[in-house]
């Protein structure tokens, strides 16, 4: 009687489980944070756009301002109480404006608005005349990608005249 051996049957071993479970983590990690990067990206850009808004929204308010009320410190103050959006975004900006005599400045009249809403003045220009002013507005936050500070902002040239 002849007696064959038994054929050997083929399967993994714990090592080749623990490199393929390590092979698949790595690869769900990598996944991951592929997702948050493009989250962060995301809101940045939402960041940015909010920015754009807030600015170009307070430029127009400026714009139709009457001239003896944009060369009034006191009701320049007022309209930087409030924020020029009302997004999540606008709770975590510095707005700045600056006020001055277009094109020699005597100064420049410069007031801060800052996170909490509080309005500081931090300089007055001797004159800001009666003709032509410049106005630059400014946002400065915090970037959501890369804790970077960032800042978006405008000029504007504004003359008194009449209105149309």
């Amino acid at each position: 009687m002849k007696i064959t051996p038994k054929g050997h049957t083929s399967g993994t071993t714990l090592v080749e489980i623990l490199v393929a479970t390590l092979l698949l983590a790595s690869f769900f990690a990598s996944l991951f944070e592929a997702n948050a990067v493009c989250l962060r990206f995301i809101s940045a850009s939402k960041q940015a756009v909010g920015a754009i808004e807030a600015v170009q929204a307070r430029a127009e308010v400026f714009r139709n301002l009457a001239f003896t009320d944009l060369t009034t410190t006191s009701y320049v103050q007022n309209l930087l109480a409030t924020a020029a959006n009302t997004s999540d975004f606008a709770t975590s900006v510095t707005d700045v404006v600056k006020i001055s005599k277009y094109p020699t400045a005597n100064g420049v009249t410069q007031m801060t608005r800052a996170m909490d809403g509080t309005v500081n003045l931090d300089s007055t220009a001797t004159s800001l005349g009666s003709t032509l002013v410049k106005v630059d507005i400014s946002q400065s936050w915090t970037g959501a990608l890369g804790g970077r500070q960032r800042t978006e902002q405008t000029s504007l040239i504004v003359s008194n005249g009449t209105k149309k």
